[in-house]
């Protein structure tokens, strides 16, 4: 069985006991403290590599709670497990596995496969767990299965593991699980995991190659005025030769004398800048600015966009389809996106319905959408809105490929551009130099001629 590392108040005393016990779930041993007149405060499932909860946001820090409260720390050695050797070399191996995107397709695709196989939550979770390689993985569905036989939502646990499972696929089975469609919603899950995988390889790829090139053209430029023009100078002064080197050979290379000189001001203003940025993204102002600037950015800012609103369309063809109203459906949809911009927009619409007015107004406004986006919403509020939304929604997937083929064949000509004038300047900075040292045309001036 798990084990657990468990705080609880004794409610006869108000003493904080911490204690480490084996129990068969996290919900059982709930209840076994209950029973036994504690409340439980912080439970940590630690045997075999589970990997820990983490906090969810606008929940009470624990550690805060212990501060104020007056601990004990009460070991009940007849309590604890005793591990074999071969037990402890496992989860001293298990705890440094981690969950991998691949470990996470996986499992949606089995899950899926299952549920369409007529397998309820929990007998799909054990299967599932019991067959899952990764000693991590395997504890958090186990949590998860805990979570659903004592009657809550699968997303609920995972919202505490939301460094494993991403932020979009959480909700995604939150709209699958509220609307009845988790079948649904786990296909989706599958296509964002493959579809997110597959984009960042192929910016990866294009972005990796270029980067290392432009990193090594700095290095050289930096390495050039650095050591070997102070070298041709000396040359040149050496042989009492007139000749000068070119202008702005001469002003880079002091520019990089004083930045060596005085290199803890460029490092402070650097720093400040992005402390400042960092600063301001964490305001609710900032975050608004700085998540529109990802929807107006030059190349991927149009992708950005199309990729938030292909989710918000998919999320509510499922709850339209199960029955719910435009004003529930885009209430459960919104938690597929996390940009402000889109919610506020969302939001927008949802306060319309409520006074009588149109809904796809505020995307209209916004300028964000295309016209034929717009057109086909207004379309579909006189038709039928479920069937011109999953059109919709073919069309979205349409302009995503297209975008997507535009940044490839964009991105290459951008950084080649990049690299192409670094090159000039490194041969008007460094390269002209060194071709006038081995031609030795210094040596006319310094004889005379």
């Amino acid at each position: 069985m798990p084990e657990y590392i468990y705080r609880a108040v004794d409610n006869s005393n108000g003493i904080i006991i911490r204690s480490r016990i084996t129990e068969k779930s996290k919900q059982n041993l709930i209840k076994r403290l209950k029973a036994n007149g504690m409340t439980p405060i912080d439970i940590v499932q630690t045997s075999f590599g589970k990997y820990q909860r983490n906090s969810k946001s606008g929940v009470a820090n624990i550690q805060e709670l212990m501060k104020i409260a007056n601990t004990t720390d009460i070991t009940k050695k007849n309590q604890k497990r005793k591990f074999s050797t071969k037990e402890r070399l496992s989860m001293a191996l298990s705890i440094q596995q981690k969950v991998t995107s691949r470990d996470l397709v996986i499992f949606t695709q089995s899950f899926y496969l299952l549920k369409r196989a007529g397998f309820n939550n929990v007998h799909a979770l054990a299967t599932l767990s019991q067959s899952t390689e990764n000693p991590t993985l395997r504890g958090i569905l186990e949590d998860i299965q805990s979570g659903v036989e004592g009657g809550d939502y699968m997303y609920t646990t995972m919202e505490y593991y939301s460094d494993i499972f991403p932020v979009i696929y959480i909700n995604l089975i939150k709209v699958g699980e509220l609307s009845g469609s988790l079948d649904e919603s786990l296909r989706q899950a599958v296509e964002y995991l493959d579809s997110s995988t597959a984009l960042n390889k192929k910016i990866k790829g294009i972005l990796i190659p270029n980067i290392a090139q432009f990193v090594l053209l700095i290095a050289i430029l930096m390495i050039g005025s650095v050591y070997i023009i102070p070298i041709i100078q000396d040359v040149f002064t050496s042989m009492g030769s007139t000749e000068e080197l070119p202008a702005i050979t001469l002003a880079f290379s002091a520019f990089l004398t004083q930045v060596q000189r005085f290199w803890y001001i460029p490092v402070f203003i650097i720093a400040g800048v992005i402390g400042a940025l960092f600063a301001y993204t964490r305001t609710p102002k900032g975050k608004y600015n700085w998540d529109y600037f990802k929807y107006k950015m030059p190349i991927f800012g149009s992708l950005f966009f199309a990729i938030d609103f292909s989710r918000l369309s998919k999320a509510m063809v499922l709850n339209l389809k199960n029955g719910m109203r435009i004003q529930e459906s885009l209430e459960v949809s919104k938690n597929v996106v996390k940009n402000y911009v889109m919610l506020s927009i969302i939001e927008t619409a949802i306060n319309n319905i409520i006074v009588g007015e149109s809904w796809v107004k505020p995307f209209e406004d916004s300028g964000l959408p295309s016209p034929m986006v717009t057109e086909m919403l207004k379309i579909g509020m006189q038709t039928d809105l479920p069937t011109m939304t999953e059109k919709l929604v073919e069309y979205m997937d349409m302009d995503i490929d297209n975008i997507l083929q535009k940044i490839v064949k964009t991105l290459p000509q951008l950084m080649y551009s990049i690299i192409g004038i670094l090159l000039i300047f490194i041969t008007v900075v460094v390269l002209v130099p060194c071709i006038h040292v081995y031609m030795g045309t210094f040596l006319f001036s310094a004889a005379g001629f």
